[in-house]
């Protein structure tokens, strides 16, 4: 099992900027590729952002690509994701994912974290 913790969500301005951060436990963090989703109210979950298991390689979505960073910490079991330049469409529950295979962090990644809410004011 993996426990995966989000933190640093809130209420930012337009334009804005917020570092979300996703603190893992229970398994090897280097053996898992990490992703972060977003689902807006009365929307499905999408996919944002992932990392491999060493982080150099990295995939984003369209909507966020140029604006968002996925990083990660080996040594601190944490992933991240900067986001910058924030719109009011950002706005959403965001979640960390974590999958052994870096096939499939980007589809149906096995763990999930609870959720933190980034709600980004026009």
């Amino acid at each position: 099992q993996v426990q995966l913790v989000e933190s640093g969500g809130g209420l930012v301005q337009a334009g804005g900027s917020l570092r979300l951060s996703c603190a893992a436990s229970g398994r090897t963090f280097s053996n898992f590729a990490m992703g972060w989703f977003r689902q807006a109210p009365g929307k499905e979950r999408e996919f944002v952002a992932a990392i491999n298991w060493s982080g150099d390689n990295t995939a984003y979505a369209d909507s966020v690509k140029g604006r968002f960073t996925i990083s990660r910490d080996n040594a601190k079991n944490t992933v991240y994701l900067q986001m910058n330049n924030l719109k009011s469409e950002d706005t959403a529950v965001y979640y960390c994912a974590a999958d052994p295979s870096n096939m499939n962090i980007r589809s149906s990644p096995m763990y999930w974290g609870q959720g933190t809410q980034v709600t980004v004011s026009s």
